[in-house]
């Protein structure tokens, strides 16, 4: 247990890595949805991949909605310390989860065909980092780092 009041400076470090991190999927998220010129020629999708990711299924886009919104809150309630912050890193796994269904399990041959074969790894990353941030988040809250 953490004595009250003591935040451990890993937290900040943690946290404020996090925020850098999920600035990115933000972006991506913020600047497709609302059709952003800054992001698609910046992003250099081609009108092939911007229909595939348009066509995503309900399910799907609300799963991308969930692994990119989850994990920012996750981020803000941490740097809050609140013990919620576990509760959004775990929404926005399930989110991940619905997305890594439909872009790996159901289209995994038009994913890499679109988006290249180094997605994958890519997807690797996102999932080390995403889980490591939940179990970080559980435990400082059960150490009482987060209130």
């Amino acid at each position: 247990m953490i004595q009250a009041g003591k935040t451990p400076w890993h937290l900040w470090v943690v946290a404020g890595a996090s925020f850098l991190w999920h600035m990115i999927p933000v972006s991506d998220y913020v600047g497709f949805k609302t059709k952003a010129a800054w992001y698609l020629e910046g992003a250099q999708l081609k009108p092939e991949q911007i229909a595939w990711i348009d066509a995503y299924p309900m399910w799907a886009d609300i799963g991308w909605a969930l692994g990119v919104w989850g994990a920012m809150a996750g981020t803000l309630l941490l740097l809050a310390r609140s013990r919620h912050a576990v509760t959004a890193f775990l929404v926005s796994l399930v989110g991940l989860g619905l997305m890594s269904i439909y872009q790996v399990g159901l289209k995994s041959a038009e994913y890499q065909a679109l988006f290249g074969t180094s997605v994958l790894g890519f997807l690797f990353v996102i999932w080390v980092v995403a889980i490591a941030l939940f179990f970080y988040a559980r435990a400082m809250a059960g150490r009482g780092a987060l209130r």
